[in-house]
């Protein structure tokens, strides 16, 4: 018969820990590995479209930190992250880059089946992902209030891992 008593529920829980905190070394270990070879560490001075067909000028985020996306609806990683970044985007600059995913129409349908609402840019043949060295979907770039790029993380982000990040970035440009 089993039976359940303290040591084996505190070996059961120890173990899990373990396998928590190995698993975020890896994650973290295999996020820095593929980050891309980034050699210009400022926001690039670009004028992008939306899907929606919004022009917005890069340079218009200078002052807070903002956090560029890249992502893919193929990806499946992405689609697990996307209501993360919707609900950053609710509290900081949040751009998306859709990289390779279709026409508008399509990141528009993808968008309302998920029930987001964040900006996106389509990024058709791959050309602004290729000049951020971004290969591995997903990619996201936090620049602080002045433009200068802080992190990058690839691979799946908790709402709590993205929220942080923004917040530690505000409380650096707060101390300038």
């Amino acid at each position: 018969m089993f039976r359940i008593t303290r040591e084996s529920v505190i070996r059961h829980l120890k173990e899990i820990v373990l396998w928590i905190v190995v698993g975020a070394i890896i994650l973290n270990l295999v996020s820095y590995l593929r980050q891309p070879e980034v050699t210009e560490k400022t926001l690039p001075g670009l004028t992008l479209e939306t899907v929606g067909g919004k022009n917005i000028d890069l340079a218009i985020y200078r002052g807070k930190p903002l956090v560029i996306h890249f992502w893919a609806t193929w990806c499946p990683t992405c689609k697990l992250e996307t209501p993360n970044i919707d609900n950053l985007s609710k509290s900081y600059n949040v751009l998306t880059v859709a990289v390779n995913s279709g026409s508008d129409e399509d990141i528009r349908n993808f968008l309302s089946e998920k029930g987001v609402g964040f900006n996106v840019v389509n990024d058709r043949q791959g050309k602004f992902a290729s000049m951020m060295h971004v290969e591995v979907f997903p990619s996201t770039f936090f620049y602080d209030a002045s433009g200068n790029l802080a992190f990058i993380e690839v691979g799946y982000t908790t709402i709590a891992g993205l929220h942080a990040r923004m917040k530690w970035l505000e409380e650096k440009g707060a101390e300038r």
